[in-house]
C-alpha cells in the first residue's frame, strides 16, 4: 500500500482526511506538532484518531512556536476572537493566524516523508469555509510542492511529494458528510480554539462557529462537548 505522512491535529478537518486517506488504502505516518498552543487538548484528540484509524505510526513532534508568539494561539495575551459574525470569517485575517504555522508544519511533515518513503502528504486545508488564513489557499499548496520537487532527494531523482488536500474546496457541512460516510466520530474531535478546563468548546471562536455552521449544513447535531450556554442557533453560510 502507499506510504503517505497525515498532519493530524485532532480537529474536525484532519481526523476528516486521515479517514480519507485510510479509506484509500494509505498507510498512514501521522505527524501532530505540539507548538505549545494554548489549546492543548487537540494533542489527546489526534491520539484518538490515531488509534482509531490503526496508523502505523504517530509521531508527536514538539516545537516551540510560543517562543515567537504573534497569535492568539500561542500568546495568551492575545484574545481569541469571539462573536465574529459568520458572513464576515475570512474577510480578514484573524488573530488565531499562526505566523507561517503551514510553512514550518509542512516542512517537517516533508521531512518525515522522504525518511518514509511516502510520496504523499495529507493536509486538511480549506478555501471555502475558512477563517482567511493565507497558508490554507490552493497557491501556497502549488509553491509548496514545487519547492519540495527542488528541495529533496526524492524529488531531485524524479520521485516528488505530492501535497493531497481532499477538502480544499468542500464547505464544511460537505466535509463533515464525507467523514460520517467513513465513520468519523466527531465527538473525539476538538476545534475550539478556546475551550475550558473541562475541555468543553466555547462556541463562540470563529472555528467554533464555522463548525457549527457546518453541522447544521450536514443536518445533523454537532456531538461535541460544549461549555454551558454556549451553543447556538448559527445560521449556515448558505443561508446568509
Amino acid at each position: 500500500m502507499p506510504a503517505a505522512v497525515v498532519l493530524l491535529s485532532g480537529g474536525l478537518d484532519s481526523t476528516t482526511v486521515c479517514a480519507i486517506a485510510a479509506s484509500q488504502g494509505r498507510t498512514i505516518h501521522a505527524l501532530t506538532l505540539d507548538y505549545n498552543q494554548r489549546h492543548k487538548g487537540e494533542l489527546d484528540a489526534a491520539r484518538r484518531a490515531a488509534r482509531f484509524f490503526d496508523v502505523k505510526e504517530h509521531l508527536i513532534f514538539p516545537i516551540r512556536l510560543d517562543l515567537f508568539g504573534g497569535s492568539s494561539l500561542t500568546d495568551p495575551t492575545i484574545p481569541v476572537e469571539t462573536s465574529v459574525p459568520l458572513e464576515e470569517i475570512g474577510q480578514a485575517i484573524p488573530t488565531s493566524y499562526v505566523p507561517a504555522r503551514n510553512t514550518i508544519f509542512l516542512s517537517l511533515a516533508l521531512a518525515m516523508a522522504e525518511t518514509r518513503g511516502a510520496s504523499e502528504i495529507w493536509l486538511g486545508v480549506n478555501s471555502v469555509d475558512y477563517s482567511g488564513y493565507p497558508d490554507c489557499r490552493p497557491e501556497f499548496i502549488g509553491a509548496f510542492e514545487r519547492l519540495a520537487r527542488l528541495a529533496t532527494k526524492m524529488g531531485v531523482e524524479g520521485e516528488g511529494i505530492r501535497v493531497v488536500t481532499p477538502l480544499m474546496s468542500m464547505s464544511k457541512g460537505q466535509i463533515i458528510r464525507a467523514g460520517l460516510s467513513l465513520g468519523v466520530d466527531y465527538s473525539q474531535t476538538l476545534t475550539c480554539y478556546s475551550p475550558n478546563a473541562l475541555g468543553e468548546a466555547c462556541g463562540e471562536c470563529e472555528s467554533c462557529r464555522l463548525r457549527l455552521a457546518g453541522f447544521r449544513e450536514a443536518g445533523v447535531p454537532d456531538p461535541a462537548a460544549y461549555a454551558a450556554g454556549a451553543r447556538q442557533q448559527t445560521k449556515t453560510r448558505n443561508n446568509r
